[in-house]
């Protein structure tokens, strides 16, 4: 009998990975593949060492020769090999290879698995840390559909062979959970993690597909990510699948909108239009490699210290009806998501905003915790190839417009601004529709919330539409709030 001592807290305990491996090798139902290309090799060797692997692997298989990968699998177009459309015809190749050589009617109780990595460690010049894609296609149950997760890792460490473990132990924990944790997919996100330090490896996509997780929103799986600290940000196309920042945003011009959206407003679409006929006319932008981003902080999804899942999903269903492509971050301040969006292009990087936002911006409280303060974030800011396209305001007890030339600011920071204005780095939205300056989202949401009838003009085409059929942000009609009080 365990002892317990005066004190001891109550807490999830995580088997050890030698654990999970045999759990899976001891199952005498378990049985499939194991296809790994490049450093990959690591996650069956655990499932070797601990024994029992031949009541679980049929065979195992690292076509490392790009001839050999090519004549297995097929050749890529883009002669690449450490991508998602790669781990696909992986996972589908082996499974059916799987089916043809042990047939079911011989092993009718067995559950059928493909697990598959292809990844790339950091190199000898250590310039390029490395990458991968790992999946799992399995069969929860004898005769059951299969089911699929596949994710996008990004190594930090600077070692090989420290990359490498952390493969193999991300490896069992995803094999492990697939069978085990699939009924949880959040704690699945969690347990990806046992035993590896969060610091070490970083997952920026998952996707989870197949009957077992019809009802599951890949969005919000993605909001997890960021949420449990695995990525600073993932994004997500007008359809809602998720898609990999880094090629989506690879060498493209970059358009970003920060705000709430809640809901998103006439005054968000007018800010986006009016700053994407500016930003295509610059030199050295091409409208064909331009990349528009709606983006949303983290710190704009959290009420009350929770994250709101349903008013979450609101904001991204209607963004995504209007066809844009969503970014969900931890970048708090500007500087942290430029310097994100600088890693994977040297293109023209632009910023719209409004004036309020941009004043804000030149707070210095708002760079306390980083040793060079404001003038550290700015460098950082802007000394990437960065404009920022500033919507104008009305002041509400003047009537008067505030752009660029007439905005206040602390004493200090006029002539720090003004560098950044002569420099053509501030450029003002000037064909702007008028009636928008009075519309604040924050003010549509109270009437939704109240039932008012009279925010509908202010929203875009649609938006107003789908708001009240799905009943978003809290929206409740007058008819079912009649209904209520009998």
């Amino acid at each position: 009998m365990a002892i317990t001592l005066p004190g001891d807290k109550e807490f999830e305990k995580r088997p050890s990975t030698e654990r999970k491996a045999l759990k899976i090798n001891l199952n005498d139902g378990v049985y499939g593949t194991f296809a790994e290309i490049g450093a990959g090799q690591e996650v069956a060797r655990h499932f070797f060492r601990v024994g029992g692997a031949s009541g679980t692997i049929a065979k195992t298989i690292s076509a490392y020769d790009k001839n050999f990968s090519d004549t297995i699998y097929g050749e890529e177009d883009d002669k690449r090999y450490v991508t998602e459309k790669r781990l696909h015809k992986m996972l589908t190749r082996e499974i059916m290879l799987l089916e043809n050589r042990i047939p079911k009617k011989i092993h009718p109780n067995k559950m059928f698995f493909a697990y598959a990595n292809t990844v790339a460690t950091i190199d000898f010049a250590k310039k390029f840390k490395g990458h991968g894609w790992m999946g799992i296609r399995y069969q929860p149950a004898p005769e059951e559909p299969y089911n699929e997760i596949m994710l996008h890792v990004r190594f930090h460490q600077t070692e090989a062979r420290l990359q490498q473990e952390a493969i193999g132990i991300m490896g069992v924990n995803l094999v492990h959970g697939a069978f085990y944790s699939h009924d949880e997919p959040k704690k699945l996100l969690k347990y990806l993690y046992d035993h590896i330090d969060r610091s070490a490896i970083e997952i920026d996509t998952i996707n989870f597909s197949g009957p077992l997780f019809e009802g599951i929103d890949n969005r919000i799986l993605s909001l997890q990510l960021v949420k449990n600290g695995m990525t600073e940000a993932v994004m997500f196309n007008p359809q809602g699948n998720n898609v990999l920042p880094a090629r989506a945003l690879y060498k493209k011009n970059i358009l970003v909108l920060r705000g709430s959206f809640r809901p998103v407003t006439k005054v968000n679409i007018d800010m986006f239009e009016k700053s994407f006929d500016i930003f295509i006319k610059e030199q050295q932008v091409k409208e064909k490699n331009t990349e528009v981003i709606f983006e949303i902080t983290l710190s704009n999804l959290t009420a009350q210290g929770e994250i709101d899942e349903s008013d979450f999903m609101d904001r991204a269903k209607l963004l995504g009806s209007l066809g844009h492509t969503v970014m969900i971050s931890d970048f708090k301040e500007y500087y942290r998501m430029v310097d994100y969006l600088s890693k994977y292009t040297k293109e023209q990087l632009g910023l719209a905003m409004g004036v309020s936002n941009f004043v804000e911006i030149f707070d210095e409280h708002y760079y306390e915790d980083i040793d060079g303060g404001i003038l550290e974030a700015f460098g950082k800011m802007f000394h990437n190839n960065l404009k920022v396209y500033l919507y104008p305001m009305k002041d509400l007890e003047t009537g008067q417009i505030i752009t660029s030339n007439n905005l206040k600011l602390h004493p200090r920071m006029k002539d720090f601004y003004k560098f950044f204005k002569y420099n053509g780095k501030i450029v003002d939205i000037f064909e702007y529709e008028n009636e928008y300056l009075s519309i604040f989202s924050r003010e549509i949401l109270t009437k939704i919330r109240n039932g008012n009838e009279d925010w509908m003009d202010q929203l875009p085409v649609g938006v107003a539409e789908n708001i009240m059929k799905n009943n978003m942000f809290g929206w409740k009609s007058k008819k079912i709030k009649s209904i209520n009080k009998l």
